[in-house]
């Protein structure tokens, strides 16, 4: 254990992770072993405010402060008052960028825990960097390193969303009127590389009614709310009796999670819903085209990837950096065929059974 961990009993803790959505869930497991290390200590995290709903019912966290990620410098001046105010005797710092290290910073904290992530000289703000937290590590190992440089990794890990009974309740009444499995849909992702082509998740979705009878919820954040209306009417296009529900930009975060953990199985790009199914316990099949799904993916047993197999995959580019017949390539290149075989694989393990296709029968 590093010797400035080892000498801490602190009171008040902060974790300073505002972003991205599927790095905040990847990051949950850290909670129940903070609790179980320092059982009297409070918590309280630094969350965008666009992301505060996917926290705000968490019972092992104290307190939500709010990074107004567009807000202007009287923002910042309430936020680092905020954070000074605290009194934190240990800040964890798992973003790593010049903002969050402002923040960190901001705490006055006698430690402060970064990791080897750190950049735009965030590091600078840390009184020390958890080793073995590299770019090439996969990123729930990285946010485990704590676990473990607090003498706790041995315990389990976990990725609890608590999710409100009324909006359980909310969702099943939602999805109440669909035949058949739901299979939830995400087709969107910021970033343009990581988002397999809508059309193709269409071609999915009308294998999986023809074969198993399938209905299909699509989900997604307000700004892909026209993405989910072109994967609604390409579906209806291929198999015009499928029944469809779109929910593109319809619900909050806790209406997300709630969703997902209603629905049977999930279909997903690299993106926040994916590692939001996979905390909620839903089976996911996601697609991988820039990214790399061991490094990115959930850690989970109900997680299922396909690859694209482009020399490029994995390379982490935001924009294809490629022109031409190769612009966006591994979209192509990704046949519909290869992640309809990974969903029936899902399929036949998670909703099978002893009585065959009971929970996909049409």
């Amino acid at each position: 254990m590093p010797r400035c961990l080892a000498d801490v009993d602190p009171e008040r803790i902060a974790i300073i992770k505002p972003s991205a959505l599927g790095d905040v869930v990847q990051s949950l497991p850290l909670l129940p072993i903070l609790k179980e290390r320092y059982p009297h200590a409070s918590i309280t995290w630094v969350i965008r405010d666009s992301l505060a709903g996917l926290l705000e019912r968490h019972p092992l966290i104290d307190r939500l402060i709010l990074y107004r990620r567009k807000g202007g410098p009287s923002d910042w001046v309430r936020m680092a008052k905020e954070l000074r105010a605290a009194k934190f005797d240990l800040v964890l710092d798992l973003q790593g960028l010049l903002r969050t290290g402002l923040m960190t910073l901001a705490t006055g904290s006698p430690v402060r825990v970064g990791l080897e992530t750190a950049r735009e000289g965030s590091h600078l703000t840390c009184t020390e960097i958890i080793p073995n937290t590299s770019r090439f590590v996969p990123a729930h190992q990285r946010y485990w390193r704590i676990a473990e440089a607090i003498g706790c990794g041995e315990l389990r890990s976990t990725a609890t969303i608590r999710v409100a009974k009324t909006e359980l309740d909310a969702a099943r009444e939602l999805l109440s009127g669909l035949r058949g499995a739901v299979l939830a849909v995400a087709p969107g992702t910021v970033w343009e590389t990581k988002r397999w082509p809508v059309d193709r998740f269409a071609a999915v979705c009308a294998k999986a009614y023809r074969q198993y009878g399938c209905s299909t919820v699509i989900l997604g954040a307000p700004n892909e709310a026209s993405l989910g209306a072109e994967l609604e009417r390409t579906l209806s296009r291929f198999v015009p009796r499928a029944t469809v529900l779109n929910l593109a930009g319809q619900t909050s975060l806790q209406g997300l999670a709630a969703l997902l953990a209603t629905a049977d199985i999930a279909l997903t790009n690299d993106s926040g819903p994916m590692h939001i199914a996979a905390a909620v316990g839903t089976p996911v099949c996601a697609v991988f085209t820039c990214t790399d799904p061991q490094r990115s993916g959930p850690r989970d047993e109900h997680f299922e990837f396909v690859q694209t197999g482009l020399s490029c995959g994995g390379s982490y580019h935001r924009t294809c950096p490629h022109r031409g017949t190769g612009h966006l390539a591994c979209h192509s290149e990704l046949e519909v065929g290869r992640v309809f075989a990974a969903l029936h694989g899902m399929v036949q393990k998670h909703l099978t059974g002893n009585d065959p296709l009971r929970q996909v029968a049409a």
